[in-house]
């Protein structure tokens, strides 16, 4: 269906399709849904909502009795709830849908359990350390359930150790930055291994790699914008690898595989250390002379219009 819709706005807009023609060939098309898909559609959509409410549900239950409940109550409650959720995965005659939504709930029960571990059992350990062994055990039951966002989700309590491990020991000349660091590292891996697959191994989730490069692009360039703040322009490791990932960044998405909205994301990422720069020279160095606002905002725009008009470039290319 998607592929057809874009053949249908291809031929919309080169004109081949007149505006008074343009709802009957939606109709040809099939683009309408038809009253099986709004069936299957809502069928999916309570079966999710159900489960993860019920998965809440236990959650909430506990927090709200915990004085009420002792220890062993507590813990057969969720780890019943946990054997339910994998004997539906498990049971031979379930749907790949019912599986997928058995193990996520069975992961988020998992992450719940392991909080309850850490209430009753306070050991004095790092938190970062409970989302790591979150993300460990639940690794088995993620790579089974071949869901983009029970991916993204596993990804996120992986991103979530990273930060808070660097945020409590930090890591060696960039102790300050580990965090950003190690989210940029974890992200950009992430994505290369996962555009591999779509590639190599037509791995679905074109949006979730999207996902992940707003997960690396945010870090690099905060890491950049923290460089042209600082005091001195001197040489640093944003300062090396910001280029090479907006180089990387355009190599591959407008070479390789046209992505636009990647190629948005790096345009937006130079605009914001562009003007970052910008006020820093003229307004931070230059003691905020008058006019140096109006000159920033000059900027952003013919930055801003220089992007758009790129983009649309690449845009009326790569649908002819």
């Amino acid at each position: 269906m998607t592929t057809n819709r874009r053949e249908l706005v291809s031929l919309v807009e080169r004109g081949v399709i007149s505006p008074d023609q343009v709802a009957k060939a939606v109709s040809v098309a099939g683009l309408y849904p038809t009253p099986r898909a709004w069936a299957a559609l809502l069928d999916r959509l309570l079966l999710w909502l159900g489960g993860l409410a019920l998965a809440f549900a236990v959650l909430f239950f506990v927090a709200y009795h915990w004085v009420a409940m002792g220890y062993w109550l507590r813990f057969g409650l969720v780890q019943a709830a946990l054997l339910v959720a994998i004997g539906a995965a498990v049971w031979r005659p379930a749907s790949h849908l019912v599986v997928q939504v058995a193990l996520t709930i069975a992961f988020v029960l998992l992450g719940v359990l392991l909080a309850l571990v850490g209430q009753v059992y306070q050991t004095g350990a790092d938190p970062w350390q409970l989302f790591f062994a979150w993300a460990l055990l639940g690794l088995p039951w993620v790579w089974a359930a071949r869901f983009s966002p029970l991916w993204l989700a596993w990804l996120g309590v992986g991103n979530l150790a990273i930060w808070l491990h660097a945020s409590v020991w930090g890591w060696g000349v960039i102790a300050g930055e580990s965090g950003l660091w190690g989210l940029w590292a974890a992200n950009v891996a992430a994505q290369a291994v996962w555009e591999w697959g779509a590639q190599r191994r037509a791995w679905p989730g074109r949006w979730a790699i999207r996902v992940l490069a707003l997960g690396s692009g945010l870090p690099i360039t905060l890491l950049m914008m923290s460089w042209v703040a600082g005091f001195t322009f001197g040489v640093t490791l944003s300062a090396l690898l910001y280029p090479l990932w907006l180089a990387a960044l355009y190599g591959v998405y407008r070479w390789w595989r046209l992505d636009l909205f990647m190629l948005a994301g790096g345009c937006v990422s130079l605009i914001a250390v562009l003007t970052l720069c910008m006020a820093r020279l003229v307004m931070w160095e230059g003691q905020g002379e008058a006019g140096g606002l109006l000159i920033v905002a000059v900027t952003v725009f013919a930055l801003g219009a220089v992007a758009v008009a790129w983009l649309k470039r690449l845009q009326r290319k790569a649908i002819q």
